[in-house]
């Protein structure tokens, strides 16, 4: 493989992967605690968008709300992981990894 096809490969991905990033910060992911009590949005490079909390999530205590949004926060990263593979995968697809 010459030097010229190498760098045009690592311009397609380096384009192909800026792309990806900027549909990851378009797509947003929401996270889900306690049947809804708590539900945190992110966007798919983790920036938080918004958090709701049920009135009665509230009153458990500043304990409670807290392990409550922590879950939701949890489950809405786990959902952002996934697209992140999705889509970083898609765009790093079939190109050939230099040896």
């Amino acid at each position: 493989m010459d030097m010229e096809t190498l760098m045009a490969q690592a311009a397609e991905l380096q384009n192909k992967v800026a792309n990806a990033q900027e549909e990851l910060a378009k797509t947003t992911v929401k996270g889900i605690a306690n049947a809804g009590a708590c539900i945190v949005e992110m966007t798919g490079k983790y920036d938080l968008v918004k958090i709701t909390l049920r009135e009665d999530a509230l009153s458990g205590g500043a304990a409670a709300v807290s392990e409550i949004v922590a879950d939701a926060f949890r489950d809405a990263k786990s959902k952002a992981d996934a697209v992140i593979d999705r889509v970083m995968g898609d765009a790093t697809a079939g190109m050939p990894m230099p040896m």
